[in-house]
């Protein structure tokens, strides 16, 4: 209920809202004209009736189209799905997941990775805390990849180039631990919004290749971790990963849905009728 009180605060639904009720009478005044046109004596015998109706009508119309939905859209160009849920990452069945990381692919909790942040839960609840076991999985999945440098720093020193993408199989699923953010000597894991959009584009031709379709499921990409979130925050986070899997998708077939997880903190923030607009934007762009 909270949520859809925020919704019907937002600016964007009482404007919404006051067109499409402007709308309803406008119709309804131009076909009452040619009524009084075609019967006289209508408007005379039942006018009362009719404006009650109209009012009512025009502010069930007015909600009607302004009232808040499901943050999703379906395209037909390119045939895909892009819905924004709040949730929890690692509680969507069995769906693909996304996990940023940084080209060292530390893993080292708490000395080097944040127990609170995503790959730090990723760590504790997909792997047990096992870092051993993950960094087997890492060293399997990165190995066609080269390192391209070192850097000097507790934890991992071997670097890779930003997008590269260790892809993991979880049984039915699949796991990608992409890398957008790069590690300083002091282990501070920072980002630029260029680097995250050369990462996804290298992240999505993982996806078309190895996914087999389903539904891949994206967390908030440049929070507090990777340090752009003041440049990032989460609404334009999810309008860049949107924007660049949409563009993605008509170069060729990524997957059937890209969900877009937010925690219910983040979630809140948001300004859901806005993101809903913009993916309907994107069906005639």
């Amino acid at each position: 209920m909270s949520e859809l009180a925020t919704d019907l605060r937002t600016l964007r639904f009482w404007r919404w809202f006051a067109t499409s009720v402007f709308l309803f009478i406008g119709v309804v005044a131009s076909l009452a004209q040619l009524a009084q046109l075609a019967v006289p004596q209508l408007l005379e015998r039942y006018g009362g009736w009719i404006i009650l109706a109209s009012a009512l009508g025009s502010l069930a119309f007015g909600l009607w189209r302004a009232w808040p939905r499901p943050i999703e859209c379906t395209y037909s160009q390119p045939a895909t799905k892009i819905s924004v849920v709040k949730g929890d990452l690692f509680k969507q069945g069995d769906a693909h997941i996304v996990v940023g990381v940084t080209t060292t692919f530390d893993t080292s909790v708490p000395n080097v990775i944040s127990r609170a942040s995503v790959l730090g839960q990723y760590i504790d609840r997909v792997y047990g805390g096992d870092v051993e076991r993950l960094d087997q999985d890492i060293a399997a999945a990165l190995s066609n990849d080269s390192p391209t440098g070192q850097v000097v720093k507790p934890g991992k020193t071997s670097t890779y180039a930003l997008g590269s993408v260790a892809t993991i199989t979880q049984g039915n699923h699949k796991d990608y631990l992409l890398a957008y953010a790069e590690m300083s000597t002091d282990n501070e894991a920072r980002a630029t919004i260029d680097g995250v959009w050369a990462s996804l584009g290298s992240l999505w031709k993982e996806v078309s290749r190895t996914s087999n379709g389903g539904t891949v499921c994206v967390g908030l990409l440049g929070g507090a971790f990777a340090r752009i979130s003041h440049v990032l925050p989460a609404q334009d986070s999810l309008r860049l990963i949107v924007l660049s899997y949409i563009f993605a998708s008509r170069i060729g077939r990524i997957t059937d849905e890209l969900r877009l997880v937010v925690r219910e903190s983040d979630f809140q923030k948001l300004d859901r009728l806005e993101l809903q607009a913009f993916l309907s934007s994107l069906k005639g762009s």
